[in-house]
Order: C-alpha cells, then sequence, then structure tokens
C-alpha cells in the first residue's frame, strides 16, 4: 500500500473518532442528566462508527500489503515463483 495513503487513512480514522467524542459532548454536555449518562456508552459508540469502519479497511488494506510484500520477499530467496 502507498505509504502516504495509508498515513491519511490513519489520520482519517483519528480526526473522525475526535469527532465523534466532540461531537457527542457538543450535543449532550451542556444538558448531562443521569438519562444521557446511562446511555452515553450506546451514543458515543454510535458516534464512533465511522472511525472504526475507516480503521477497518485501513487495517484490511495493511495486511494485505504486508502479506504481499512478504510473498515477494520469499520468492525472490527461493529463486523466483515455481
Amino acid at each position: 500500500m502507498n505509504k502516504a495513503l495509508s498515513t491519511i487513512m490513519l489520520a482519517v480514522s483519528i480526526l473522525l473518532s475526535l469527532g465523534g467524542i466532540a461531537g457527542f459532548i457538543l450535543l449532550f454536555g451542556r444538558d448531562m442528566n443521569v438519562f444521557w449518562m446511562i446511555l452515553a456508552p450506546i451514543i458515543l459508540a454510535v458516534y464512533q462508527i465511522p472511525a472504526v469502519a475507516v480503521f477497518y479497511f485501513w487495517k484490511r488494506i495493511k495486511r494485505r500489503s504486508q502479506a504481499g510484500q512478504e510473498e515477494k520477499r520469499t520468492e525472490e530467496k527461493e529463486g523466483g515463483p515455481e
């Protein structure tokens, strides 16, 4: 995977996560009561879904890229594809 794309995807994931926390605080922090305290874990989890999705795709793409690089290294050591 391209190093710049990897860095951008990871940065977007972090920004979305921080945005989800900030959104929760802006929307519910002012009127916090017992009801919102009980629902806070669920609301935060919903706001974190975009960040988790981007992180999941970044991790999956990076894993495939690393597996491909390892296959190339083993082929070079063995003298090429059989």
